[in-house]
């Protein structure tokens, strides 16, 4: 009997003649230079919490895995996934967007906003989210806290500072990402960046 091979045999070939349809379940699976599709709900402290955020069936959240962009804890939960898998995981406030610093909450001088000579009584509400900038002129968000008489006491914590995050889901798609989209570090096309 010849046992000689009459053609090299691909690994994909091999399990769809070996094991038949398994072939057609074979997924990519989320992770380092992946682009990945997917639908989540966004609550506060557990899967019964108050709903901070949610992405419709007809725009979901698209990213490139990997690139530093997301939560650490959130790209590692999602590692190794595929289209279909549900996932439901925490992520503690610390490990999240921080607890909140006490130092980040200041009373800044009323005539900080002052514009054009008229103090800007439209930007002095409380809860609204202003752009302010640092130092070296970057942008900063700050959350008007409280308008005083002489100051106006401003949050510059990130919003979500000091809050347990919950997240529930489904992965949608994941495919290979583009060389494109990994020098210029985003996704492109549905639900990605277009130039």
């Amino acid at each position: 009997m010849n046992f000689a091979p009459k053609k090299l045999v691909t690994q994909l070939e091999y399990t769809e003649f070996s094991f038949g349809p398994l072939r057609k379940q074979y997924k990519m699976i989320a992770g380092k230079d992946k682009v990945v599709t997917l639908l989540y709900q966004l609550r506060k402290d557990s899967k019964a919490g108050d709903l901070i955020e949610e992405t419709p069936k007809e725009k979901p959240f698209v990213f490139l895995f990997g690139i530093g962009q997301l939560l650490p804890e959130f790209e590692q939960n999602l590692n190794g996934l595929k289209s279909g898998d549900n996932f439901s995981f925490g992520i503690t406030s610390e490990n999240g967007y921080g607890n909140v610093n006490p130092e980040a909450i200041v009373d800044l001088d009323k005539n900080i906003f002052v514009i054009d000579g008229k103090l800007a009584e439209d930007l002095l509400v409380v809860d609204k989210v202003i752009t302010m900038r640092n130092e070296e002129g970057q942008p900063m968000n700050a959350r008007i806290v409280e308008v005083k008489e002489e100051h106006v006491k401003v949050d510059f914590n990130h919003p979500m500072a000091g809050i347990n995050l919950h997240f529930t889901g489904e992965v949608m798609e994941v495919r290979e990402a583009t060389a494109e989209e990994l020098d210029h570090g985003h996704v492109h096309g549905p639900g990605g960046h277009h130039h």
